[in-house]
């Protein structure tokens, strides 16, 4: 009798995951170094699809996004400028509002300056940790709000990567 209890119990165990998976999360595989050291080449990600339908995304979010209407590639970046901000960057560092950015978690800088930009409603600022490689809004513009798949929580994947970002 006890052993049915514990079978019941491990097979809703499976659907509530399976079900939580299937709609709440996904799990892409990181393919570059744009957002180095923090997220390796390789690794896997944890991302959750359902934080961004109750509020927006904040300053130092990673989040994942398409880029490209249709094309199949996540990208995976950190959110710097929020609607409204003005954004410039300077031999490589960062300011939001005409107030410098901190921002410990880049170790690979790129010293390049990039005229002003505002973030324009309904859209983010982003930019990988790695700004001497990183493809991002330096080059092709803000990400429309509509376009974040969702927040990277954890990395997952390989096990030594494995915790929260």
């Amino acid at each position: 009798m006890r052993w049915k209890t514990v079978a019941s119990l491990i097979v809703q165990v499976v659907v509530l995951g399976a079900l939580i998976a299937a709609f709440f999360v996904r799990a892409p595989q990181v393919s570059g170094l744009s957002m180095a050291p923090r997220i390796a080449s390789g690794e896997t990600v944890l991302i959750s699809t359902l934080g961004y339908r109750f509020h927006a995304p904040q300053r130092g979010d990673i989040v994942a996004f398409h880029h490209d209407d249709g094309a199949p590639e996540v990208y995976i970046k950190r959110v710097v400028g929020l609607p409204g901000d003005r954004i410039r960057i300077e031999r490589g560092e960062v300011y939001v509002n005409d107030n410098r950015l901190a921002e410990p978690y880049v170790r690979y800088a790129d010293e390049r300056s990039f005229a002003e930009q505002t973030v324009p409603p309904n859209a983010v600022y982003v930019l990988g940790d790695n700004r001497a490689v990183s493809d991002d809004s330096r080059f092709w513009g803000t990400v429309p709000t509509d376009q974040i798949i969702g927040k990277a929580l954890a990395g997952i994947w390989p096990l030594n990567a494995f915790g929260t970002l």
